[in-house]
């Protein structure tokens, strides 16, 4: 066997002295073999590296594979790296692998993804939408039992079962906390596409937060971004402006990245932030980040086990599951507004 190729059923089978089929038989354990020949069968495994293709044996046999599909936007983003390790210590109690890969957000690389990971034959698809994506092609897999979960945001086109944070709820108290402590020039700073789901919904909680306090809505003070430096350069907008915001919430982790190096830039320690998303290192600060944090484990469990009943044969009608977010006061945002006396 020449040393640049992956051995093959047929060099197993060479190796042992036995037909091909038999190694089949051995490997895939639905057939008679000896022991003799099943160990010796296994040491010629070993000895020569080989590795079954699983993909090939499923399409072959009709059955599916052994892994679970996931369509995350943005594999640096560590919010969805603890999604992912929760989904996969969850699935590997079962027996099953994950694969993941990012669509960037893009609906045609999304598309692209679902497709490979479709042909492939995963038992379970679980799917991050992207903005502007149509679900709609799915429909035949999910009728036929392929478990589909829509995770972080809603799916379009397709009745699938939704796995999402309280975004609205957690946003509103976010902002009301800066309210509590006297800050009536609140600016947001959102994530783009502004019709993504996550965005438009934080931001509909801060408009219900300064409403319940009659705060009017200044279009002004909200702005959006998509990195680091586009949240930089938002946030020195905002505080540019004649009459600037005393206090910022962060539509997402990223956002909130970018507006704490601009006021450490600026020694603006006076600016009050409350962030949507827990950030790395948030207590080390000065001051400290304070967040409504969502939970991404709850998440990538919730969106497994759900997968795993719908696996297990649960025919329900889909269903949305809302996973709670929480308050965590640390500092930043309890700096009181000018000319506020905290008691």
């Amino acid at each position: 066997m020449a040393a640049n190729r992956r051995p093959t059923l047929a060099d197993v089978a060479r190796e042992v002295g036995v037909s091909a089929k038999t190694v089949s038989r051995v490997l895939n354990e639905d057939g008679p073999a000896s022991a003799q020949t099943r160990e010796q069968v296994l040491a010629a495994v070993a000895k020569l590296g080989f590795q079954p293709n699983l993909m090939a044996r499923n399409i072959r046999v009709g059955g599916p594979d052994t892994t679970i599909g996931l369509v995350i936007p943005d594999l640096a983003n560590p919010f969805f790296g603890a999604v992912a390790r929760a989904i996969e210590d969850t699935v590997r109690e079962r027996g099953l692998t994950l694969l993941m890969g990012s669509s960037a957000d893009d609906p045609d690389r999304e598309r692209a993804l679902t497709d490979k990971f479709l042909a492939r034959r995963v038992s379970i698809l679980i799917v991050v939408p992207s903005v502007g994506a149509d679900h709609s092609h799915l429909k035949s897999h999910r009728t036929a039992g392929l478990p589909i979960v829509f995770l972080d945001r809603p799916g379009a086109g397709l009745a699938a079962d939704s796995i999402v944070s309280s975004n609205r709820a957690g946003a509103h108290d976010g902002v009301a906390h800066l309210v509590a402590h006297g800050h009536r020039r609140i600016g947001f700073i959102g994530d783009l596409p502004t019709k993504l789901y996550t965005r438009r919904e934080r931001l509909a909680g801060y408009r219900s937060a300064l409403h319940e306090a009659d705060i009017p809505y200044d279009r002004s003070l909200v702005t959006n971004a998509h990195d680091q430096r586009g949240a930089e350069a938002a946030t020195a907008q905002l505080l540019d402006l004649a009459d600037p915001p005393t206090a910022l919430f962060a539509g997402n982790n990223i956002m909130a990245l970018g507006i704490v190096a601009e006021l450490a830039r600026g020694k603006r320690k006076e600016v009050a932030v409350v962030a949507f998303d827990d950030v790395s290192l948030a207590e080390a600060l000065e001051p400290a980040l304070t967040v409504v944090a969502q939970d991404a484990e709850e998440l990538g469990r919730t969106a497994a086990t759900t997968a795993l009943t719908r696996l297990d044969g649960d025919r329900s009608r889909a269903r949305t599951i809302t996973v709670p977010t929480r308050l965590i006061v640390r500092g930043s945002g309890e700096q009181p507004a000018p000319g506020r006396r905290e008691t």
